[in-house]
């Protein structure tokens, strides 16, 4: 049987790429749509709705979120509360937030993925830095986004450095006496690494880890052009967490 999907934050540009990769798969049935700046009633017959809370006990599998990250844990409790498996692109969840809406989905049995990156070839990056790491202990990571994006560092950098940690031989990087002139020079500080956000028009999603070592260097860069390099992850995302019983974070479990 199609499954039956409700795409959340229909109106902005993720959202709206979703829509459409949904319409074209035979496999899947746009059910619903949510957008609180809405003010159609349909959109191609689908019913649009402005507030979550007007879905309760609607008939549909699958939540995709692409709203906001002041919504995105509420959204994803919701869906779960619903029975609605989510399949969440919006970032900003903290590893609390995570653990509350992991638990709950294997209460109610239902699956579900928190993806900070749906491109195949961003989960690609994070897996070869990740081996990277354990010969090149020195690097930094730099995270390019559009000027619209409103979280600082992208969900994608914060789960690459959070899978480097676990290979990488702890270190402290840099000059003990460094001291930054201007404040913010040097990054965020994640496990003795910097991360770096770069924010400005023209730019989708880019990111880069810079690695080295005595007399040589690596790089490993991923650039998401369009945004519908992110639908494959999407499509593949709706499709995994109708069989399963376990919300996952990161699309990699699903691969």
């Amino acid at each position: 049987m199609p499954i039956k999907v409700i795409i959340a934050g229909f109106k902005g540009k993720m959202g709206s790429t979703a829509v459409q990769m949904v319409k074209e798969d035979k496999d899947l049935i746009l059910a619903a749509v949510l957008d609180p700046f809405a003010t159609e009633e349909s959109v191609d017959g689908v019913p649009v709705f402005t507030k979550k809370e007007e879905l309760t006990g609607f008939e549909a599998d699958v939540w995709v979120d692409f709203t906001a990250p002041k919504v995105a844990y509420e959204n994803t409790f919701f869906a779960l509360e619903n029975s609605f498996a989510p399949v969440v692109g919006t970032t900003g969840f903290t590893p609390d937030q995570i653990e509350d809406l992991t638990a709950l989905s294997m209460e109610k049995k239902l699956g579900g993925l928190i993806a900070p990156n749906f491109a195949i070839g961003a989960i690609l990056l994070m897996q070869f830095a990740a081996q990277a790491a354990k010969y090149f202990p020195n690097l930094e990571i730099i995270e390019l986004h559009h000027d619209k994006k409103k979280d600082a560092p992208s969900g994608t950098a914060v789960k690459t450095a959070e899978l480097i940690s676990q290979f990488r031989e702890n270190c402290q990087q840099g000059a003990m006496d460094e001291e930054e002139l201007m404040a913010g020079a040097r990054g965020a500080e994640f496990d003795g690494f910097r991360i770096h956000s770069v924010r400005l028009p023209g730019l989708v999603a880019h990111q880069e880890v810079i690695f080295g070592a005595q007399g040589e260097g690596l790089t490993i860069r991923h650039d998401s052009y369009d945004r519908v390099s992110f639908m494959a992850g999407v499509n593949l995302g709706i499709k995994e967490v109708v069989k399963r019983e376990k919300l996952v974070y990161g699309l990699e479990h699903l691969l």
